[in-house]
């Protein structure tokens, strides 16, 4: 069993930037793939980052905007948001699963394990 608890979320204009943090409690075997997914009104859930051992994954909006970064020994998985744009509004998740290798890293359901949300809002 794992819970997982997000918090760091916001409002901010254009250009600000945000951090996230979700701490995990539970079986630290059940955290090999620790990612944020994130879902605006009226869209589907999209993946954003991942962290896979020391490997990391971002969508393409993202990239060069967003870093993914983990503390194991805190149980804890980041994402620094910089640059933000409005089209960055939406929930942000954090996400978990136990299995073995980082094939569809951004699909929902490749995850057992999931936080409850933060919002994050970013005003032109």
């Amino acid at each position: 069993q794992l819970n997982l608890m997000e918090s760091g979320g916001g409002s901010v204009q254009a250009g600000g930037s945000l951090r996230l943090s979700c701490a995990a409690s539970g079986t630290p075997a059940m955290t090999a793939m620790m990612a944020w997914f994130r879902q605006a009104p009226g869209k589907e859930r999209e993946g954003v980052a991942a962290s896979y051992f020391r490997t990391t994954y971002y969508t393409d909006s993202v990239k060069g905007r967003f870093t993914i970064s983990r503390d194991n020994d805190k149980k804890t998985v980041y994402l620094q948001m910089n640059s933000l744009k409005p089209e960055d509004t939406a929930t942000y998740y954090c996400a978990a699963s136990g299995a073995l290798g980082a094939a569809n890293w951004n699909s929902p359901g490749r995850y057992t394990y999931w936080g409850q949300g933060t919002q994050v809002t970013v005003s032109s």
